[in-house]
C-alpha cells in the first residue's frame, strides 16, 4: 500500500467524529445537520491536500472554527468616532428608546398593520403614521415606502410615465452608490428635460420648457454639494405658482428633509418639509433615517389626489414599508409633538446639538486609558476638531467638536496609523475613526459618555508584529 493510500485510510469517518465526545458537544451547540456538513468539508480538505492526518481533536478543532465563523454575527455594533454623525456606511441615525421599544413590540407579536379596529375590516398601513404626518407638516395626505430613493422613483413613475419631467441642470445630482437623478428618471419612464445652466436657472427657463408633454416639474435639494458665487435659482413659491398656472404638479425632493428648524439648536438651517409645502409644492419626498432621526424610510407627502394616485401604482406594493419600519417611524414622529424636549430624546439631534465643551469633557475622560494601551508606539492628545452632519446634509458645514489625536512616536506615520486602524477594527466592539494631518482622529461627538469607549478598548493589546 502506498503512503498516500495509507493516509487516506487513516482519515476518520464522518460518523466516528460525530459520535465522539467533542463531536457531540458541537452537535448540541450547533445542531446535527450543519455540524455534519462542516465535518465533511474539513475531511475533504484533508483528502485534497493529502496531508498527514491530524488527530481527531485537531480535526474537531477545525470543525469548531468553521462552525463559529458560520454562526458569527456579521452585522456588528461599532463605535462611530469618524466625526460624521449620520454616517451612511455605519447605519445613519440611531433610534430613540421609544422607537426601539415600538420595534420590539411590533416584532414580537401580531399588530393591526392593515386592520381597521373600528370596523373590523381591512385597513391601510399608511394610516399608522398619516395623522402624525398631517399634524406635523400640514400635508393633506402621505404614504411611506422603504427609502427616499424608492419614494422618488415611485413619484416619478406615477406622475411622469411616458411624459416629460422638467428639472434644472444644477439639480441633476448624484448621491452615494451612483444614484443619479437622470438615471432614476429614465428607469421611471420619464423623459428628462433639463433647463438652465449648472449655476443659474431662471423662471423663464421653466416657462419655456413646460408644454403639452410635461408630466411634472421637479426640484431637488442639492444637499450633498453647494454651488457658490454667480448663482441663481427659482424659489419654490414662484415655481409653484407657475406649475399651478400650467396645471402641472411640482415635486420637491428634500433628501434628508427635516421637520424642525435646526438653527434653533445653533445648527445650519436646512429647508423643512413644512416650508416646502407652504410654498406650494404639490408633492414633497424625504428620508426617515437622516435628519428626521428615525428608521430608513421614504416619506411622500402632499396633495391628497396625487397621493392617492401614487398609492395605486403597482410599484407601491414592491416598495411598501413593513410593520417594523412603521412602528419605529410612528414612535419617532411622536417625539416631534414635543419640540422643546426633542434634543434630549432624539439621539441624532442630541449628538448634533452637543456643545464642543461637553464633547471635550468626554475626550479628556477617555484619553488616559487609550494612551496607556497604545504606548510606547503612539501618543494620544485631546484636540479640537470639526464634525459633519453627514448623509448629504449641509456638506460644507462643520460643527465645532473635540476628540483624540493619535500620532506615531517615530518613523513614517502612514503604515503605522493604518496598522492601528486595523487593530481598532478588530476589537470585539470595533472603533472607527478617520486619518487626517498624520494622525488617527477619534471624534467624540457621538460618544455620550466614557463608558462604551473604555469597555471597547479594554481588550486592546498592540503587538509589535501587528504594527509593522
Amino acid at each position: 500500500m502506498s503512503a498516500a493510500a495509507a493516509t487516506l485510510q487513516s482519515i476518520p469517518s464522518v460518523d466516528r467524529l460525530l459520535r465522539s465526545t467533542g463531536g457531540q458537544v458541537l452537535v448540541a451547540q450547533y445542531g446535527r445537520t450543519v455540524t455534519t456538513e462542516c465535518i465533511r468539508q474539513v475531511l475533504e480538505a484533508v483528502r485534497e491536500k493529502a496531508e498527514a492526518v491530524p488527530a481527531e481533536e485537531s480535526l474537531l478543532g477545525r470543525v469548531s472554527v468553521e462552525l463559529l465563523a458560520l454562526h458569527a454575527t456579521r452585522l456588528r455594533q461599532v463605535l462611530n468616532l469618524t466625526g460624521t454623525v449620520l454616517h451612511t456606511n455605519l447605519g445613519r441615525a440611531l433610534l430613540a428608546p421609544e422607537a426601539i421599544d415600538a420595534v420590539t413590540r411590533a416584532a414580537s407579536g401580531a399588530v393591526n398593520l392593515e386592520l381597521d379596529l373600528g370596523s373590523g375590516k381591512r385597513g391601510d398601513r399608511d394610516e399608522v403614521i398619516e395623522p402624525l404626518i398631517r399634524r406635523l407638516t400640514g400635508a393633506e395626505a402621505c404614504t411611506v415606502v422603504n427609502n427616499n430613493a424608492a419614494a422618488v422613483l415611485l413619484v416619478l413613475n406615477t406622475l411622469g410615465l411616458r411624459k416629460e419631467g422638467v428639472i434644472s441642470r444644477g439639480e441633476l445630482i448624484e448621491i452615494g452608490g451612483a444614484f443619479r437623478i437622470p438615471d432614476i428618471m429614465a428607469r421611471a419612464g420619464v423623459k428628462l428635460v433639463e433647463i438652465g445652466t449648472t449655476n443659474r436657472t431662471h423662471l423663464r427657463d421653466y416657462e419655456q420648457a413646460i408644454g403639452a408633454r410635461t408630466g411634472l416639474v421637479m426640484r431637488v435639494h442639492t444637499s450633498n454639494y453647494e454651488v457658490q458665487g454667480f448663482t441663481a435659482s427659482v424659489p419654490t413659491a414662484e415655481l409653484a405658482a407657475l406649475a399651478r398656472e400650467r396645471n402641472v404638479p411640482l415635486v420637491e425632493d428634500l433628501g434628508s428633509g427635516t421637520l424642525v428648524d435646526l438653527s434653533r439648536w445653533g445648527l445650519p438651517k436646512e429647508p423643512t418639509v413644512q416650508e416646502a409645502l407652504a410654498a406650494g409644492a404639490d408633492i414633497v419626498t424625504f428620508s426617515g433615517d437622516k435628519l428626521l432621526g428615525g428608521p430608513q424610510a421614504g416619506v411622500i407627502v402632499g396633495r391628497r389626489a396625487l397621493i392617492e394616485r401614487i398609492k395605486k401604482n403597482p410599484l407601491k406594493r414592491a416598495l411598501r414599508a413593513d410593520k417594523i419600519l412603521l412602528a419605529a417611524l410612528e414612535a419617532t414622529l411622536t417625539l416631534y409633538l414635543d419640540p422643546d424636549r426633542l434634543a434630549a430624546r432624539l439621539p441624532t439631534l442630541g449628538m448634533l446639538s452637543r456643545s464642543a465643551s461637553d464633547v471635550r469633557k468626554v475626550a479628556h475622560e477617555v484619553q488616559p486609558a487609550l494612551a496607556e494601551r497604545v504606548s510606547p508606539s503612539y501618543v494620544v492628545e485631546v484636540v479640537d476638531c470639526a464634525s459633519m452632519i453627514g448623509s448629504g446634509a449641509q456638506p460644507v458645514a462643520r460643527i465645532p467638536s473635540a476628540g483624540l489625536a493619535i500620532r506615531v512616536v517615530s518613523g513614517k506615520p502612514g503604515r503605522a496609523l493604518q496598522a492601528l486602524q486595523r487593530a481598532l477594527l478588530k476589537l470585539p466592539i470595533p472603533i472607527v475613526g478617520r486619518v487626517a494631518d498624520d494622525a488617527l482622529i477619534l471624534d467624540c461627538r457621538t460618544l455620550s459618555d466614557a463608558g462604551p469607549f473604555l469597555s471597547a478598548i479594554a481588550p486592546l493589546r498592540l503587538k509589535k508584529k501587528e504594527l509593522e
